[in-house]
């Protein structure tokens, strides 16, 4: 009998599959597509080389700020797209020469699970029946569509984030509903190219759910580069290549875009593999599991997005090695208190640990202090004329850090301290006594423990 049964490639399925050969399990892995799941093939990797494509062109054409002269910056979004094809495949060619020096067997294919009997949980794929001691369920998640009126009728002018990394020709304008992570970022690459961009979010502030003071200088950066903001507005109806919306005032206006973006969030993916024949619980459309991932089912585990709570990439992988390591003989447990949040827009925004309003809700005492980024001397260097923040929430008795909210290149690589110093319950006093090197953008986050 098989150890270890993984239904799906993602980020999730596939790090707990390299940990289980690690540890000598036996490993049987079905992904129906192309390993490394969403995060790999339309998602994280392939929006981050595009957005790093845009960058490269935002340098170029800003170049005479730094003393150097371009003549002409030009792009081809063709070779852009190319370009992250190639990086595509070569990673995930990777992640299956990982699975081969692991031993784990890799079946491309639809896993359809029928049950279980005496011989194990029971497995079904490409004709072929497998009999697993234990199974991780990592399907995932897909662009959530809400049913908004002619949305079907728009056709091919309506795209998931799916879609619109094909796209081979630069659309004149571009209508994003929904503000999210995954709607600025695309805001930014397509602002980057000259698109002309409108997003329109239900909510009062983007990026909901992070620190509303970076999210608002995060937009007034994107203001002042000419994307378009309807805040607090819901999408009511789609003519085609307009977009209708209510206001908060209760008015209706519109807008026309070339392409419609859709970006309203994901759903966690938990029908079409036989999930029912095992009775797994479900909780609001997602897997419910406790701290060790574990199902209602015994020897039944779920990671990633499939469980609905915290739909990030190196959470999934994290989820997936807490499950391989009870399985082992570990005592593992999922925590969520310093999980980072990135955003790859043009500045950066990191965050991690608790915000303010999240801090009041939970009743935390805390007290909060904020530096621009400009006291670190290397983001001065680095970045002419561009602001950034850097805010740090720590326990108003014992000083602990509590949460770390930035904006600024590149808070996407200082966050992970950031995430050490909650997961250890770090102190302004501890922090203080470390040294960082110097100049490093890094510093920003000491010298704001000092500004307390």
């Amino acid at each position: 009998m098989i150890n270890l049964a993984i239904i799906g490639g993602g980020p999730g399925g596939y790090v707990a599959a390299e940990r289980a050969g690690q540890k000598g399990l036996s490993v049987v892995l079905f992904e129906k597509r192309d390993l490394g799941g969403v995060c790999l093939n339309e998602g994280c990797i392939p929006t981050k080389t595009l957005l790093y494509s845009a960058k490269v062109y935002d340098y170029a054409r800003h170049a005479d700020k730094y003393g150097v002269n371009v003549t002409e910056a030009t792009f081809d979004l063709g070779k852009i797209v190319a370009r992250k094809d190639k990086v595509v495949k070569k990673l995930v060619m990777g992640v299956g020469a990982k699975m081969k020096a692991h031993n784990v067997q890799v079946v491309k294919g639809e896993a359809m699970i029928k049950g279980r009997s005496k011989d194990g949980i029971e497995i079904a794929c490409n004709g072929e029946t497998f009999f697993v001691e234990n199974l991780l369920i990592c399907t995932g998640s897909e662009a959530f569509v809400p049913p908004i009126t002619g949305v079907q009728e728009a056709g091919d002018i309506v795209l998931t984030n799916r879609e619109i990394l094909t796209l081979k020709e630069q659309p004149k304008s571009l209508v994003i509903i929904g503000g999210g992570v995954i709607g600025m970022e695309f805001a930014s690459f397509y602002n980057s190219l000259g698109t002309e961009v409108t997003v329109v979010e239900m909510l009062p502030e983007i990026l909901g759910g992070l620190d509303p003071e970076i999210s608002a200088m995060l937009r007034d950066v994107y203001a002042k580069r000419g994307v378009k903001f309807h805040l607090s507005c819901k999408v009511t109806e789609i003519k085609g290549a307009e977009v209708v919306f209510a206001n908060p005032d209760g008015s209706t206006s519109s807008v026309k875009g070339e392409k419609i973006l859709m970006s309203v969030g994901r759903r966690a993916v938990t029908k079409g593999f036989g999930l029912e024949n095992l009775g797994v619980e479900l909780d609001r459309g997602a897997i419910k599991v406790d701290n060790k991932m574990r199902t209602n089912i015994p020897n039944v585990f779920a990671a990633g997005d499939v469980t609905g709570f915290s739909m990030l990439a190196h959470t999934a992988s994290r989820e997936g090695e807490v499950v391989v390591n009870n399985l082992t003989g570990g005592k593992d447990t999922m925590r969520y208190n310093a999980i980072p949040s990135v955003v790859y827009t043009n500045p950066e925004v990191a965050s991690v640990g608790l915000t303010e309003e999240e801090a009041k809700k939970s009743g935390v005492e805390y007290r909060i202090a904020k530096l621009p980024m400009a006291y670190a001397g290397r983001f001065v260097a680095e970045n002419e004329g561009v602001n950034g923040l850097c805010k740090v929430l720590v326990g108003a008795k014992h000083g602990e850090v509590l949460g770390v909210h930035m904006l600024g290149n590149p808070s996407s690589e200082i966050i992970y301290g950031a995430c050490m110093a909650i997961e250890q319950e770090l102190t302004l006093a501890a922090l203080q006594e470390i040294v960082f090197p110097h100049p490093t953008v890094s510093e920003i986050f000491r010298e704001t423990a000092f500004a307390f």
